[in-house]
């Protein structure tokens, strides 16, 4: 699994975000990506297509997706997206 610099970036900041909202809160919010990203590993073909051969996963308790492409060498995550964010 390759995380894109910019995906790495993003999934970093809202993580360091949720730690100054509540002690641990960072902490539980990686724990869920985590779980997310180790379904994807195991099973990414059944996660939607979202647009362009890129597929979607949501995280659970948190407003978050995770988008990712399936390579033939590996899984491309190429974002950790907040669902209320303005895409552009």
């Amino acid at each position: 699994m390759v995380f894109r610099p910019l995906a790495r970036s993003e999934y970093q900041h809202s993580k360091e975000w949720y730690a100054t909202q509540r002690a641990g809160l960072g902490l539980e919010f990686e724990a869920e990506v985590e779980t997310v990203l180790l379904a994807i590993a195991e099973h990414p073909e059944r996660y939607p297509v979202a647009d362009d051969n890129i597929r979607e996963a949501f995280v659970a308790r948190f407003p978050f997706c995770v988008y990712f492409r399936v390579r033939p060498d590996r899984i491309a995550i190429m974002a950790v997206y907040h669902q209320l964010r303005n895409p552009s």
